[in-house]
Formats: structure tokens, sequence, C-alpha cells
């Protein structure tokens, strides 16, 4: 990235020394976690990645999240028109999140992303919230940033991550959310944003699917500590 891109500074997991003072400055910088999921790598079940996204005014607008075991390959790019792709054994598709309006109509399950790794409380208050505008709730599991992916392939519909996080952690898959349809936001119902505070820990936040949805009127009542 310093080859191609001399006059874009890099933020990484290995250079969170940067200051505030220094990194707040910048408009446009590349965020990057070299290996996302390190629990999962360890465990060799698959699940780790590698994230890169370009922020720009804080908000990731391109971001790729590469499953080296596996081959496949998240894009998203939100610079021009919207687009959100996969790519497995070489074959590239376009990808959307699942419409909310289908699974309603259709009476099919919520899908629901959990950690692997992280639940607790305030996951439980969460679905016992959606336990009451839903009459089937499935759980799914994952690792890594790949849990934001599902939420863009449209293979899962709301994500909840109500433990923590670093930046680096996310931007890249939210680009690709953000891309296909989704949105990511904070406990507080606004966007996620980058390099704002001194800190690089992000907030507890909610992967979105279907912004059509009116997600809000149900998260709100979530009381998280």
């Amino acid at each position: 990235l310093n080859e191609a891109y001399p006059h874009i500074p890099v933020l990484s997991e290995e250079s969170d020394a940067i200051s505030f003072a220094e990194r707040g400055v910048w408009t446009r910088y590349f965020l990057v976690d070299p290996l996302d999921g390190t629990k999962e790598f360890i465990s060799r079940n698959g699940e780790f990645t590698v994230n890169i996204a370009l922020i720009d005014g804080g908000v990731p607008v391109q971001g790729v999240v590469y499953v080296p075991v596996k081959d496949v390959l998240y894009t998203g790019d939100s610079v021009a028109m919207p687009r959100a792709t996969v790519s497995r054994n070489g074959q590239e598709k376009q990808i959307h999140v699942r419409a909310m309006a289908r699974v309603l109509e259709d009476q099919e399950p919520l899908i629901v992303v959990a950690s692997r790794r992280h639940g607790g409380d305030a996951l439980q208050a969460c679905i016992s919230e959606l336990d009451k505008h839903f009459p089937v709730i499935e759980m799914t599991n994952m690792g890594s940033s790949l849990k934001l992916c599902l939420i863009a392939e449209g293979l899962a519909d709301l994500y909840p991550r109500l433990a923590p996080t670093s930046e680096w952690d996310t931007a890249a898959a939210q680009a690709v959310v953000d891309a296909a349809g989704g949105q990511v936001v904070d406990v507080g119902l606004s966007p996620l944003r980058y390099n704002s505070k001194e800190s690089l820990l992000n907030p507890f936040f909610y992967v979105l699917g279907d912004q059509s949805f009116d997600w809000h009127s149900i998260l709100k009542a979530v009381r998280v500590q």
C-alpha cells in the first residue's frame, strides 16, 4: 500500500501507537487488519480474514475482506455507485442484503449472527426483544469479520455486536455491508464512524441488513449496559 499509494497513510493494529494528534488530521487513510480472527486462526477453522479499508472523512468507502484458506474475496465500493461482490473459485457475483419484506411475507425465520466467542447478557437482552416481534429466530455463528459479510451477502439479517472490537476489526467489512445495502450503527442507532477520538475501540454496534425495515423501533428498546 505504501508503494502503490505513498500519499495515503496506513493505520493498523501494528501501528496503533500513532497518536490521535497525528492521525486526527488525516482525511483519507487505509485501515488494515492483516489477521482478523486470531483465535480462529489458532483453532484452524479457516474463519480468519485479511481486511483492508479506505477511510474517507471517517467513512469506510472501499473495503476488501479476504479469506485465505477458502480463497474467498468480498469487496465493497461506495465511491461512485455502491457495489458489493463476493468471489469464489474465480467466479465473482454481486451481493445484496436480504429483503425483509420477503422474510415477513414468507414467514421465514429472522437470522441473527452471533460471535463464536462473545455473547453475554447484552446479547440475550437483544434476543429477548427480537422474540417479541419475530415468531422464529435462527442463530448462526461465525468468526472474524465474516459475520458482517454474512449480512452483506443476504445470508443473515442482523448482527448485534455488544462486546468490544477495534476499528480495524470492522472497517473493511462495513464498506462491504454499506455497498450491499446494509448499515452499521452504534447502539444509539447512528452510523459507525472512524478516527474521531483518541481510542481506537468501537462502541457496541448493530449490523443491519435491509434498511427499509424499521429496525430502530425494535432495537431502541434494547437496554445495553
